[in-house]
């Protein structure tokens, strides 16, 4: 049995906690533990979509979600299609407040990261530039998307504008028509 303590983490840490310990075994139980519903229902939704057997328990205030992983455990079906492209256009995720947004996009990308099934390209123009330039935990996230075989491409324009141009880290620079190019040929855009 693995178990895993995602007791005081925030989304997403619990669901990649759990997809790492599950991706060790072959078969055998994975049992996470939380402190918060939401983290709760997120591992369940997790075992269900995966078609694991799973089961929950409360013990004072902390979930147990025990999840049994077997030989005959039918594989998701991959959602990914072939040329998915994510567009990230701003530094913050949403319309709400300002820091809760920031939290959000760099989770985001931390996440994206942390998936089985990637997208092709990821597009960054207009403030979501600062992201391939100026934000270290960012810029590490995406290296390892790059290293992962993911297309990374900022608009040359919008650095420009912010003065960014000579601290781009990760990827390469582009330009509008190769940025509209590549949408057009995407079989998905996902845009958070």
């Amino acid at each position: 049995m693995i178990k895993v303590d995602a007791i005081g983490q925030t989304c997403p840490m619990p669901l990649i906690m759990t997809k790492k310990a599950l991706r060790e075994i072959t078969e055998g139980i994975v049992e996470v533990s939380v402190d918060n519903i939401i983290s709760k229902e997120n591992v369940e939704k997790l075992a269900k979509e995966s078609g694991y057997h799973f089961q929950s328990l409360l013990e004072g205030n902390i979930y147990k979600i025990t999840i049994q992983k077997t030989l005959n455990t039918p594989k998701a079906e991959a959602t990914q299609e072939d040329n998915t492209v994510v567009v990230i256009a701003s530094d913050v995720m949403g319309d709400g407040d300002r820091e809760l947004g920031t939290t959000l996009i760099k989770g985001f990308i931390y996440t994206l990261s942390e998936m089985e099934n990637l997208p092709k390209t990821i597009i960054f123009y207009n403030k979501g530039v600062s992201f391939v330039s100026e934000i270290e935990s960012t810029i590490k996230d995406l290296k390892v998307l790059e290293s992962r075989g993911v297309k990374i491409i900022s608009c040359g324009a919008c650095l420009n504008f912010y003065g960014l141009q000579d601290k781009v880290q990760v990827g390469t620079i582009s330009n509008m028509l190769s940025i509209i190019e590549t949408q057009m040929k995407a079989t998905r855009i996902i845009r958070p």
